[in-house]
């Protein structure tokens, strides 16, 4: 009992840190950046700049009309985050890795269903990169979910060689 409480307190914890972090910056990213330009930080490995993606990962499926990207962005992804959510709470054999994974992942997918839902697009604000190498703009919730696949993938490496 006590170690399902303590469980049920990480996921708890995790999902409601990340996802006021995400909707946090993404409202300051609004208020301090939307339709100005640029801003280079750390010799311009860092941009803050504003986007709204009304597509998915890298704007992908943000030409196709309305009622599609509200299927497969909105209605599949809370499907998803749901179904990561039933997984995380019925397999109480996760490992304290997986479960901060698991947590992640649904921390990431809300955070971006709450934007679809309020704005009817994603916020981006976030640009990496060195020279012409950069990621696509991103947020807090995308960083979320690539953390996430990062410790799976970790994860499985590290099962594997045992």
């Amino acid at each position: 009992m006590m170690k399902s409480l303590r469980y049920a307190a990480l996921l708890g914890a995790i999902v409601v840190s990340c996802v006021s972090c995400d909707q946090a910056t993404k409202s300051m990213a609004t208020a301090h950046l939307a339709g100005r330009p640029p801003i280079s930080l750390l010799g311009d490995t860092i941009r803050l700049s504003y986007a709204e993606n009304p597509g998915g990962f890298l704007s992908l499926g943000a030409d196709l009309p309305g009622w599609i990207r509200s299927w497969a962005f909105g209605v599949l992804a809370l499907v998803a985050v749901l179904a990561v959510l039933i997984v995380a709470i019925r397999h109480h054999s996760l490992d304290r890795l997986q479960a901060i994974a698991v947590s992640l992942l649904i921390a990431g997918g809300v955070g971006n269903i709450i934007d679809r839902m309020m704005y009817g697009v994603v916020r981006d604000f976030l640009n990496v990169g060195v020279g012409p190498f950069r990621t696509g703009v991103f947020n807090v919730a995308d960083l979320v979910i690539t953390a996430a696949g990062m410790l799976l993938v970790t994860r499985s490496w590290k099962e594997r060689s045992r």
